[in-house]
């Protein structure tokens, strides 16, 4: 089991920032990525960004590259999420994700949230 803290959410003006954090624990040496979604009021929860635990590579969707950076710390199973350039499109429950592999087997671990709010 991997247990997902969440924190950094809030509210900002538009073309503010924000750092979002996400300290993983329990099992964490399976770790193969984690990543962030949002899922703002009425819609689907869509992809973010992600890196890979082992080689730090990124994923952004088009909505936020350019604009956000994700970053992971491995000493402290952290992984960070830097939004710059925010829009009140960007408004959402941010939710971390984390993915682990156990033999041919992966397992996906979800934090609680957190409110991302950017007021025009």
């Amino acid at each position: 089991q991997v247990q997902l803290v969440e924190s950094g959410g809030g509210l900002v003006q538009a073309g503010g920032s924000l750092r979002l954090s996400c300290a993983a624990s329990g099992r964490t040496f399976n770790l193969y990525d984690m990543g962030w979604f949002r899922q703002a009021p009425g819609k689907e929860r869509e992809f973010v960004s992600a890196i890979s635990w082992s080689s730090g590579s990124t994923n952004y969707a088009d909505s936020v590259k350019g604009r956000f950076t994700i970053s992971r710390d491995n000493a402290k199973n952290t992984v960070y999420l830097q939004m710059n350039s925010l829009k009140p499109e960007d408004t959402a429950v941010y939710y971390c994700k984390a993915r682990t592999v156990v033999v041919s087997s992966r397992y996906a671990y979800w934090g609680q949230g957190t409110q991302v709010t950017v007021s025009s």
